[in-house]
């Protein structure tokens, strides 16, 4: 039971070996993304932002640099920790569950980016986060949820591959079990054997539709793409909704 209670995402996410697994992460594409929301949202300069599930901080900084009032908040107390030295006067960054309320009318943008929804074993729980967040926005504000096209997702899983990054050598494999893709990934360093899990729920559009429908949020646009192109469910990499409240 104990086992159950720790949830993998506050393990995994902890861990130093996660950053080292995804050191090679595209900067440059996520910079873009971020160029493309900030044209499409066209913040004005006093106006809040909240970076929800931000790990390390990198998309914050990067807000922040572009002159926004930006607040981070992730659950991995670690990764708070490392972006807490980036801190200003409009930079923030907090320890915080999404399943609780941070700040109600606060924010006028909310980001959620990157696939950092729907990790929760019960699904009510998805509900639950969206609705705390939703009660951070101010009426008016904008929420951006980026998510994976999951069908596309599945249809091109690599079931196993290894990875060498930082003199590691992970190996992983990938499959959908009960509703959720499933990762889990294998190593060794300095002769101990380690074990993480990572598990999103399959989430199509007409989950999330349901759910912005529970949290009383209005959707505006969805696109496919950090190019913001339209979505299409046969083609896009992503699923980007921006919501209204």
């Amino acid at each position: 039971m104990a086992q159950q209670e720790v949830a993998w995402f506050s393990t995994w996410f902890d861990s130093p070996y996660y950053h080292i697994l995804y050191s090679q992460r595209n900067e440059q594409e996520a910079q873009l993304f971020m160029d493309n929301l900030l044209a499409y949202l066209h913040p004005k300069p006093q106006e809040r932002i909240l970076d929800l599930a931000c790990g390390k901080g990198r998309h914050a900084v990067y807000l922040n640099q572009k002159g926004y009032d930006v607040t981070g908040l992730d659950l991995s107390g670690q990764s708070i920790a490392h972006a807490q030295q980036f801190e200003n006067e409009r930079l923030h960054f907090d320890v915080h569950d999404m399943r609780q309320v941070y700040k109600p009318e606060t924010f006028d943008f909310i980001l959620n980016l990157f696939t950092s929804f729907g990790y929760f074993d019960n699904e009510t729980e998805n509900v639950v986060a969206l609705m705390a967040t939703a009660k951070s926005l101010k009426h008016g504000g904008k929420l951006v949820i980026d998510f994976m096209n999951t069908d596309k997702v599945i249809g091109e899983l690599v079931s196993e591959e290894e990875k060498k990054v930082g003199g590691i050598c992970f190996k992983i494999r990938r499959g959908v079990e009960n509703g959720f893709i499933i990762k889990s990934i294998c190593f060794s360093d300095q002769g101990q054997e380690y074990y993480f899990e990572e598990r999103v729920r399959v989430l199509r559009q007409e989950d999330f539709l349901a759910y912005f429908a529970m949290a009383q949020l209005r959707l505006v646009d969805v696109f496919g793409d950090y190019s913001l192109h339209p979505y299409s469910k046969e083609q896009s990499e992503r699923m980007i909704f921006v919501l209204k409240k």
